[in-house]
């Protein structure tokens, strides 16, 4: 399916067809992906934006995501810090420490990025194991995906 080129996004770099990949969804409404000058931008001040395109069937959804690229890579952090995290999850009887939360703090831009069980969700206890059971069942899935990060990441000397 074509990417619309019509929209406030516009598309520079596009994966059409997406939905036929993504993960385990197979009648995804995700159907693309692109980097593009974005929506948000105002005369005389360009950014860059990464965005999910979502399609109904009928429309193109309001669902669709777009994000700045450094979101995008803090994103990409955020989900690699918490899946090195479950690896040792299990040490921990709730599977994290209720003393003390915090898994990790990730410096970023002079500050960081707290990473930490959400104590304040009521039924932290159980969504925390239900989470842990769908990371491993995706861990071929997102281990893929990873592999092919990294290959990346080596080649552009990271």
């Amino acid at each position: 399916m074509k990417i619309p080129t019509t929209l406030k996004h516009k598309p520079v770099i596009v994966s059409e067809d997406y939905d036929k990949i993504d993960g385990r969804n197979e009648n995804s409404d995700a159907k693309g992906l692109s980097v593009g000058l974005a929506q948000w931008n105002d005369r005389g001040k360009v950014d860059v934006s990464a965005k999910v395109w979502r399609y109904t069937g009928e429309k193109w959804s309001r669902q669709s995501e777009e994000m700045p690229l450094h979101r995008v890579l803090d994103l990409a952090i955020f989900v690699c810090r918490c899946q090195l995290y479950f690896r040792e999850a299990y040490r921990h009887k709730k599977l994290y420490d209720e003393i003390n939360p915090q898994i990790d703090r990730i410096p970023l831009q002079g500050g960081a990025m707290n990473v930490a069980a959400c104590v304040d969700n009521e039924k932290l206890d159980e969504d925390i194991q239900l989470f842990r059971d769908a990371l491993s069942k995706d861990d071929e899935l997102l281990g893929e995906r990873l592999n092919r990060l990294s290959a990346i990441l080596k080649e552009m000397g990271y």
